[in-house]
């Protein structure tokens, strides 16, 4: 039951981020747990405007390894992602 209700919400937040009433620097600074376990190639996908293509490249650029989780991105990750995305 508990991993089905931290899907679900991991599903409202990639659903707020495409409709834009989260911002990509809401989520990073967010203290939701959910947030943190989201995988940061899922959240970047969510953003308007980003595809699997441009979230991939992007993450690249920046040195963020595909299986990184929101938890495990360093200040300067943070910085240069809202740098490139925010």
């Amino acid at each position: 039951m508990k991993a089905g209700e931290a899907r679900a919400a991991r599903a409202d937040i990639k659903a707020r981020l495409k409709m834009g009433s989260m911002s990509l620097s809401e989520a990073l600074d967010s203290d939701d747990r959910n947030v943190a376990k989201l995988k940061v190639v899922s959240m970047l996908e969510s953003l308007p405007g980003v595809g699997k293509v441009k979230a991939r490249r992007v993450m690249e650029d920046i040195g963020i390894a595909d299986n990184r989780r929101v938890q495990g991105l360093g200040a300067q990750q943070r910085a240069a992602l809202l740098d490139q995305l925010g």
